[in-house]
């Protein structure tokens, strides 16, 4: 199903007027040859996903230039999906590769992860857990899906697995295995992406659990939060921690990291740390009764929805709001943000008046929302890379245009 903001009796209107039959066409209300009831999915590499597209009229969804099945599970959180160098990654067994472009399947590949692995890319390469759980992390060629690296953090660590990567480093976690082959405390570890070795290996403190942590690398900075109560940056080189601060349980799972600020949402307001110390430098409230929802850095301003359906646009170093939209209320709000152009696109994290939100950077105002009519109530994902948007809900993976 497509949504609009145009009512039936506009268009009867409009029709009186010679550009009806052109707004119906394009399919102003209704469904897609693809979403009709009972109908079929359009199969990857077919119909328009090659070729070029025709941009749909002001307050129109784009159709789908493709559609295709993965394996998804609900169990691989913010990393689901993923585009690099043209390929579409979906976590899932088998793990896929697909063309963006046309949604081709490239490359495929059983029993290479464990359930649930994130698609977490650093300097090019995909890095995952083993599915042996022996202990090994592997590196995958995104562009082919062969192994390219390889490395084990040793026999007296439980499970290893990334959570974050830079040019230099994979950074892990895993459980130390007491006598008992129990894990009661864990530890971060920094892999060299060249040789394989182990850099630094740093215990976090007793009573911290290896579940709930999201990881940023940037710079000299690994920034984390665990199990949203508390924020901490380390020096990638070393291992040491920088500062710690906790923030509680009303923060979410994802922040931004900018320049010498990591900004994180915190119940009502965004709040700014400093990198090096972890003052606060900034705060931001959004309206009572409200919290806000992940931020999102793109093209340099910060964008962040609320629980009230508000979207906002800010500086990201100073807190300055730069718009918000309120108007915005009757739709679902955005979890996940891409921006091409002169738009900002949203996947909502509900279904029920959601999907993939195409907004007016400038301002925030709703342009249309793209919706795949199954009304699954799994959350939606958006990636995109040059003209093209990759969009996952469920286990349905759809390619649309960045128009």
């Amino acid at each position: 199903m497509i949504r609009d903001n145009a009512s039936r009796r506009q268009v009867m209107k409009l029709a009186g007027k010679g550009l009806g039959l052109a707004l119906l066409g394009a399919g102003m209300w209704g469904c897609t040859p693809e979403e009709e009831p009972g109908g079929t999915t359009r199969e990857p590499g077919g119909g328009k996903g090659g070729g070029s597209f025709t941009t749909p009229p002001p307050n129109t969804a784009p159709e789908a230039l493709w559609q295709g099945t993965t394996t998804n599970t609900s169990l691989s959180g913010n990393h689901a999906l993923t585009v690099v160098g043209g390929i579409v990654l979906v976590s899932g067994d088998p793990l896929v590769g697909r063309d963006i472009a046309t949604g081709k399947e490239v490359w495929s590949r059983k029993d290479v992860t464990t359930p649930g692995a994130g698609m977490l890319i650093g300097g090019g390469t995909l890095y995952l857990a083993s599915a042996e759980y022996d202990g090994n992390v592997v590196g995958l060629d995104p562009a082919t899906g062969k192994e390219t690296w390889r490395s084990h953090l040793g026999t007296e660590y439980s499970q290893p697995r990334p959570i974050a990567a830079d040019d230099d480093h994979v950074y892990v976690l895993a459980g130390i295995l007491d006598k008992d082959f129990r894990t009661p405390d864990n530890v971060i570890a920094a892999i060299d992406t060249t040789s394989g070795k182990v850099v630094w290996r740093e215990q976090r403190d007793h009573g911290t659990e290896e579940t709930g942590v999201t990881a940023k690398a940037v710079g000299r900075h690994l920034v984390y939060t665990d199990f949203r109560e508390n924020l901490t940056v380390r020096d990638t080189s070393t291992g040491q921690q920088t500062w710690t601060k906790k923030i509680g349980r009303s923060n979410n799972l994802d922040f931004v990291v900018h320049e010498d600020l990591v900004v994180i949402a915190n119940g009502r307001r965004l709040r700014a740390f400093g990198l090096a110390d972890g003052k606060e430098r900034w705060s931001l409230a959004t309206e009572e009764f409200s919290r806000f929802n992940d931020p999102a850095l793109l093209d340099g301003v910060l964008y962040a929805s609320d629980t009230v359906h508000g979207l906002w646009a800010v500086e990201p170093a100073t807190g300055k709001k730069v718009w918000h939209n309120k108007g915005s209320l009757d739709v679902a709000y955005p979890w996940r943000f891409a921006k091409v152009g002169n738009t900002l696109y949203g996947a909502t994290e509900f279904d029920d008046n959601g999907g993939i939100h195409a907004f007016d950077a400038s301002d925030g105002k709703l342009r249309w929302t793209y919706n795949d009519g199954t009304k699954d109530i799994q959350k939606w994902y958006l990636a995109s890379e040059g003209n093209r948007l990759a969009a996952l809900h469920a286990k349905r993976l759809t390619g649309l245009p960045a128009v």
